[in-house]
């Protein structure tokens, strides 16, 4: 068995190891993200949701590029909502500012009741691109 490649973005190591878990594991031509939330410098939940959406967006970009991929790489999405009925309107719009044109990649909604003190985190896979 091949030794996990860990992928950690610049600036949140502290948070990582405090927490002791990877950004991302690059297992072969794939990435896979833990799910990222939309957290101040602190790592405290940022108290706006359209803040901490757009937040938790910016985390995932920082994780993408840290692995040399764009959100045009994603293959697979997984959002976690802790009120999806009223926040799902919110969430999509600012998705619809990230993901960009179709073809859109495969999405999976989940409502909770705990997300640490967050409302929303989000987790993808996605495809490292072959170097040019």
């Amino acid at each position: 068995m091949t030794k996990r490649d860990a992928i950690v973005p610049p600036g949140r190591q502290h948070l990582y190891e405090k927490h002791r878990y990877s950004a991302a594991i690059r297992s072969g031509d794939l990435l896979f993200v833990s799910g990222q939330v939309g957290s101040r410098e602190d790592g405290s939940p940022e108290p706006d949701y359209e803040k901490q959406v757009r937040l938790a967006f910016h985390r995932l970009n920082a994780v993408l590029e840290a692995a040399g991929c764009t959100f045009d790489d994603v293959v697979d999405v997984t959002t976690f909502h802790t009120d999806p009925e009223t926040q799902f309107e919110t969430m999509m719009r600012v998705r619809d500012g990230v993901i960009g044109a179709p073809p859109y990649p495969n999405w999976t909604a989940v409502g909770v009741t705990w997300l640490a003190g967050f409302d929303f985190e989000i987790k993808v896979i996605a495809r490292i691109p072959r170097p040019a």
